[in-house]
């Protein structure tokens, strides 16, 4: 599996923010969105075998799989097995434009799962069959960057039925959180808004 880096840090997102997590990050993507922080990770790393890879996580009992996009990885269904059959909490981050029909059904595993609003320009890639494999231990994001994105989402929603934890965010991770807040009350969505801690602690610096 090509592995462009791997560390340990807080969880920075979601409903698992702030717990100190063991990171695994994939290389390469099937989207090119226009606010993308992690161009980095398109190409490069290092081939590691699954067995490296859980000596890397070694006693980490939460481990996020991120990207660039995990599942385009082949062995990543397998890698997932490993984890929880090691009894690891995962959270896979994916972009809600590649196929999730192989992600091991297991309450250990957090499907998180992107809807990108049209500032990404990547809208039109969306699988909304990904959406039947998001249940209430899951999330669905949005990242907003103006009122365009937030209509849209809202639309989104109204016309595709979901039961997950909805996660709003700002485009960059902190900026216009007051208005996205105001956004959310004002829409009624049952819906948390949330930063990205990492930026708030280290902005835009390499965990490594």
């Amino acid at each position: 599996m090509r592995i462009c880096e791997c560390f340990k840090s807080i969880q920075g997102e979601g409903l698992m923010m702030g717990m100190p997590t063991f990171f695994v990050r994939t290389v390469g993507c099937n989207l090119s969105c226009a606010w993308c922080d992690t161009q980095y990770s398109m190409d490069g790393g290092k081939e590691m075998s699954l067995q490296e890879i859980m000596d890397a996580v070694g006693d980490s009992p939460h481990v996020c799989v991120t990207g660039g996009e995990p599942m385009l990885q082949p062995d990543m269904p397998e890698l997932l097995r490993m984890m929880v059959a090691a009894g690891k909490q995962v959270v896979l981050e994916t972009n809600g434009a590649t196929d999730l029909s192989q992600v091991p059904d297991d309450p250990l595993i957090m499907i998180s799962m992107d809807i990108k609003c049209p500032s990404s320009g990547m809208t039109s890639r969306m699988l909304k069959s990904n959406l039947g494999y998001l249940s209430r231990k899951d999330q669905l994001k949005f990242i907003v960057a103006d009122d365009v994105d937030f209509d849209f989402a809202v639309e989104f929603l109204k016309e595709n039925s979901v039961d997950t934890n909805l996660i709003f965010g700002p485009v960059g991770g902190t900026g216009k959180l007051e208005w996205l807040v105001s956004r959310v009350l004002d829409s009624g969505l049952d819906a948390r808004v949330l930063p990205q801690l990492h930026k708030i602690i280290w902005g835009d610096r390499r965990a490594v």
